[in-house]
Formats: structure tokens, sequence, C-alpha cells
């Protein structure tokens, strides 16, 4: 797991301290695995073979540090925030360093542990900066456009924003994660509205993570602490939900990212079960690929997701400071 994201309001420091325990949680997991020979498998199904991965410890350049938000534009290019290196990294689609930008800070070039980012049509990359509660926006080259957002529960206000994406008309997604809330903005930043509120009940939230559209403008959110992905219509409305805490086959164990394909299928981040779920638009199990391990085609507590236009699938594999690239 990453934590209990539960009482934020009152510890500004959780997302940091997610960073220690998920290393020394993962540390013990990879000591249980390898000594029962699991550590090096290929553990991705057919329908979706392993292709590549990239990545690796460390702050270098093309090396990443608890890999989060991942998302691909139309020339193949993948921008990966890179969460503990306090950054965005750009690679093109086999992996290759492109370019970086950001250093850890509250300044208008800095971040502070960034979750998401997600590119729209016209190529401007948005980033959540997550600690500093604000949301960034970029040329593709990383030059700066504007900011947005301050730390609060009123509208237009963020907590911890996390992951994010694109609806209807260019409209920002953007899961609130701390106010247990969405919140969707203009590509310039001015608020246009509210999805869900806390509570424990159908429409409500607690620590939501991860947005997905699509092309019909319905929105999927990841509600992590509740262990279900729940869909709204384009107006906000609640429609339905599936899943509940477990390990089997519909089941999940802390939801993270979530994306859409053109098809209206439904690709799920099941972070502690250390897999992808794959579902209807109405939410009927399809498929799952992905296990526990640091081999080809395995994960160690999967974060973010994103499709590029041939429906390859990228996956940030947070516990193994890489990313993950495989087949529609």
């Amino acid at each position: 797991m990453r934590g209990n994201f539960q009482n934020q309001k009152t510890n500004f420091n959780t997302f940091d301290k997610r960073v220690t325990l998920k290393q020394n949680f993962f540390l013990l997991l990879v000591l249980i695995i390898s000594t029962s020979g699991l550590l090096g498998q290929e553990a991705s199904k057919a329908d979706h073979p392993f292709i590549a991965q990239w990545g690796g410890s460390g702050p270098g350049k093309g090396q990443l540090w608890n890999p989060f938000g991942i998302a691909v534009d139309r020339s193949g290019k993948v921008y990966v925030a890179d969460y503990a290196n306090d950054r965005i990294e750009v690679f093109d689609s086999d992996g290759h360093y492109v370019t970086q930008w950001g250093t850890k800070g509250t300044g208008s070039d800095q971040f502070h542990h960034a979750l998401g980012v997600v590119v729209d049509s016209k190529g401007y990359v948005y980033v959540a900066d997550t600690l500093n509660s604000r949301i960034k926006k970029y040329t593709s080259q990383g030059e700066l456009v504007t900011i947005w957002g301050e730390q609060g529960e009123n509208p237009g206000q963020l907590f911890n924003p996390a992951l994010l994406t694109l609806g209807l008309k260019g409209i920002l997604v953007v899961a609130d994660c701390s106010n247990n809330r969405v919140e969707e903005f203009t590509p310039d930043g001015v608020y246009a509205g509210q999805v869900g509120e806390g509570g424990d009940g159908p429409g409500q939230f607690s620590m939501p993570t991860g947005t997905a559209t699509d092309s019909q403008g319905n929105i999927y959110v990841t509600d992590t602490n509740h262990h279900r992905v729940e869909e709204f219509g384009p107006m906000g409305r609640f429609l339905t939900q599936w899943g509940r805490h477990g390990s089997g086959e519909g089941e999940f164990d802390t939801p993270e990212g979530v994306a859409v394909d053109g098809q209206g299928t439904i690709y799920v981040v099941d972070s502690g079960n250390n897999r992808i779920q794959v579902f209807t638009s109405s939410g009927a199990y399809l498929d799952q690929w992905g296990t526990e391990g640091e081999g080809n085609g395995q994960f160690n507590a999967p974060a973010g997701i994103a499709l590029d236009g041939a429906g390859r699938v990228y996956v940030t594999d947070w516990g193994n400071d890489r990313v993950e690239k495989f087949g529609p």
C-alpha cells in the first residue's frame, strides 16, 4: 500500500511519508518474493504483451524515483511525473530520454512532489503540483504558460491534487484528493465545476486519486480508500460504481490510475494487487494482467496509466522506479 490517506487535513506531510513507508514496505515484499523464486518471471498476458521498460532508480537523466502520473501526446512522446525527483521527464515511445524540467520547491518553475500529468491536443502539458496544491500549464518544451490553484476547500481551490485528465472541450478534470472531490477547470484555469464530495455513499469519495473520461464525456474516478471505481455523467451526475476490497476478479486494493480507450474499455491500476484490470464501460470485468515482482510485466505498486493512439499501454511501476510498456 501507499499508506493510509485518512486524516489528510491534519497531516500536510502524508504524501512525503508515502515515499519512506513504501520503500520500507516493498523492501520486505521483495525479500519474501525472492525467497519464493518468483522474481524475473514474465507476467503479462498474451493479449497485452510486454514490450519494453525504462527508468531505474536515481536522479540522473532518464532515471526515475517513484514515478506516478504518465501521459502520451499525439506524436508518441511519453511524459512522466517523476514524483520523488520533483520533475517531469519526457521520453520517446521507445523509452529514450528526451528532456526534463522542474526542481523541488515552491517557485513558479518548481514542484513539490507532482503526482499528475496530462497533455492536450495542442501539446500543452498540465501538471498537478501536489504538495503545492496547484496546477501548472506548460508548452511541450517545458516553458511555463500559467499557474492556478491554492490550498483550500473553496471552489477552485485544491488540497493535494493527484491524477488529472481531459474531458469534453478540453476541460481539465482533477482528482482533488484531500478534499475528497473532483474539480473541473478550463484550459486557462477558470473553475468550471465539481463532481462528488466526501463520504461513503454513491457519488462520494475517500481520497480519489485517478480520473479518466470517455468520448461521451462520462467521468471515471478511482475512489482509492473505498477500493472502487465510480462513474459520473458529463454534468457530474452519479451513474454507477463497481469494485470492493479484495483480490478477486473485479475487486481492488487501492486503485489509483485509470484510463479509457477509444472503444470505451476501462483500464484500472489495481495498485495493491500489483495488476491492471480491464472492464467494460458499465464495469463488467474483462481481463487482467500483472503479478508482484521485478521482472518484465511484473509490478511493485503500479500507479499511473496511459494509452497511445495505437492502444499500447504505459504504466508507471512506482516501487520499481520504471515505466513499463505493453501491447494493445
